[in-house]
């Protein structure tokens, strides 16, 4: 295992007595069910209700359940059985909530991909999770054809159009995006069928609805991608559903008996938080989804907001700043606004003051990772203003701040942080060495995440282990000095690493995206330095047109340290 032994007695909970009134301070283990307890209760319960828009089109929870229904007969007509892998290659399309809930009526295992992967990525992780098909958006498809022959378990593809499941209007849009926008790449794809005619090879009759239990594997979600080989979290159907009883707990005293409430799915689909906190949290308490395809179209993406406007939104800090710089926000209506959720990567004080200023809504910040389905603290959903913090544990979670050796390391103090509960991963799926690198004695998994107990029980993340920086010795977190950069009112971006030095082992180098092109590199020190100690302020800087990023809009650091690893770093 991963090192050292903490009773559970030993751990202390302060945060229990911080949480909001009505909020439960543990997670009833007999009500955690299967994600089709969840889809059943809702589809009993909202079928009239609007579930889902897309391209100003919309789908009722019954048209959605209708449709998962057809997928999930069509399937086993293709010899789906019980346990197998189906891979989704898709953006936010309206078809792709009918097909997760299609694969886990089915019995299937959801195996979700990103769709900018190339086709080495792609290769890897359907082999690595013996996918036996795969629902690929015709735009990628091209990508899927390039590894075909080297994926030998994978029997069919089919093929979705960003129109599916939305009548007349759809086929427009099917149209528009082909021979308009020429968006979609030439390919030939050998075993492959259009997503209509595969919903046609249910026609004969419903399907035979398996017994699946809540120890039954949901989801293979693959991480680590940006930070060495990708590896799937193993998470089961109780995983995802107790995460799920989570968000309910914590959100709904403050949500109230609102049942209008519109979330925008502008988070990808195939990343744990949209996939948790926009469609399947929406799922449970019956609220509307408008579903982003490209989020980063932000001025599509702002037409879409003035069109319908927001009472949830759950983003990342990178699109936070995005919409708050683009034109047209301001017209956009913000007054049936409840919450704005961050998380996926640390957000920056500067981006949550900007857009508190712009909309009278602080960013209330969260912390999860795939691994924990995803959700393990967020805030107190009343605060006033940003509080630099990842808030209180979920109900039902414990956590500590662990030492090197091991050891509770004691409130203050900055150690790794490791979490306990409902929601966390069985394993990495066949990798055992693995889950025995991130699993301590006690049962606790290691994320690999810098964090500080605070004496109220609010965690605040320092940084990733792996992105800390040693300058002569002394600890450099990137956070920290991004932070700092981003706050600058010239810079529109930051991003912090470490690159080799002869003299202190490791300097601080920063790449920085302008707001203002008039600003300069000796500017951003000297503002630098009135915040930081000297060893960590930048000693490279350099500026760039963009950041590379993730889909989701997290800044690659690995990236950037291996473009710079071996040349010469600007001045």
């Amino acid at each position: 295992m991963g090192g050292g032994s903490i009773s559970g007695a030993d751990i202390p909970r302060p945060w229990l007595d911080h949480y909001p009134a009505g909020v439960a301070k543990t997670l009833d283990d007999g009500a955690i069910g299967t994600l089709l307890v969840v889809y059943d209760e809702t589809m009993r319960n909202y079928s009239d209700r609007p579930a889902l828009e897309s391209f100003g089109v919309r789908m009722s929870y019954g048209q959605v359940g209708a449709a998962a229904e057809k997928i999930a007969a069509a399937l086993q007509v293709a010899g789906v059985r019980k346990g197998d892998r189906i891979a989704i290659m898709m953006p936010n399309v309206m078809a792709y909530p009918a097909v997760i809930f299609g694969i886990l009526l089915a019995g299937g295992v959801v195996v979700n991909v990103n769709p900018l992967y190339t086709a080495r990525e792609l290769t890897h992780q359907l082999n690595d999770a013996g996918a036996k098909l795969i629902f690929v958006f015709e735009n990628f498809a091209h990508t899927l054809a390039d590894c075909l022959e080297d994926v030998p378990e994978l029997k069919c593809g089919v093929i979705v159009s960003p129109g599916d499941l939305m009548g007349f209007k759809g086929k427009i849009i099917n149209f528009v995006s082909k021979y308009v926008k020429k968006s979609v790449p030439a390919f030939a794809l050998r075993g492959s069928v259009r997503f209509g005619a595969f919903l046609g090879w249910a026609k004969d009759g419903a399907f035979q609805r398996p017994e699946v239990s809540r120890d039954d594997v949901a989801f293979l979600q693959y991480t680590g991608g940006t930070t060495g080989v990708s590896k799937g979290a193993v998470l089961l159907h109780r995983n995802i559903a107790a995460n799920v009883l989570q968000c309910e707990a914590w959100l709904t005293p403050f949500l109230g008996g609102r049942q209008d409430h519109v979330m925008y799915t502008a988070l990808p689909l195939y990343h744990i938080l949209a996939l948790t906190a926009c469609n399947l949290f929406m799922f449970r308490i019956g609220a509307m989804q408008v579903l982003i395809a490209n989020p980063r179209d932000v001025p599509g993406f702002i037409k879409t907001l003035q069109k319908t406007p927001p009472s949830i939104l759950v983003l990342v800090n990178t699109l936070y700043n995005a919409l708050a710089h683009a034109d047209g926000f301001a017209a956009v209506d913000f007054s049936k606004l409840s919450l704005c959720i961050s998380g996926g990567m640390a957000t920056q004080a500067a981006v949550a003051e900007r857009w508190k200023q712009l909309t009278g809504k602080p960013i209330i910040e969260g912390y999860g990772l795939s691994e924990t389905s995803p959700l393990v603290s967020i805030n107190r959903l009343d605060i006033q203003d940003f509080t630099g913090t990842i808030g209180y544990p979920a109900p039902g979670t414990d956590i500590y701040v662990r030492a090197p050796d091991g050891s509770l390391v004691p409130p203050g103090e900055p150690g790794e942080l490791c979490v306990k509960g409902p929601q966390v991963m069985a394993g990495y799926w066949q990798r055992p060495e693995e889950t025995e690198k991130v699993t301590t004695e006690d049962g606790f998994f290691r994320t690999g995440d810098v964090a500080v107990l605070l004496p109220d029980g609010q965690i605040k993340i320092v940084d990733r282990i792996k992105d800390m920086i040693a300058v002569s010795g002394l600890k450099v977190f990137p956070n920290e000095v991004e932070d700092v950069l981003a706050s600058h009112p010239k810079v529109l971006e930051a991003a912090v690493i470490g690159v080799p030095d002869e003299h202190s082992g490791e300097a601080v180098a920063a790449y920085i995206v302008r707001k203002d092109m008039s600003v300069t590199v000796d500017e951003l020190r000297a503002y630098a330095r009135e915040s930081l100690a000297p060893y960590k302020v930048p000693k490279h800087v350099e500026f760039r047109d963009s950041l590379p990023k993730t889909n989701v809009g997290k800044i690659l650091r690995r990236e950037l340290r291996d473009e710079v690893v071996g040349k010469n770093v600007p001045a």
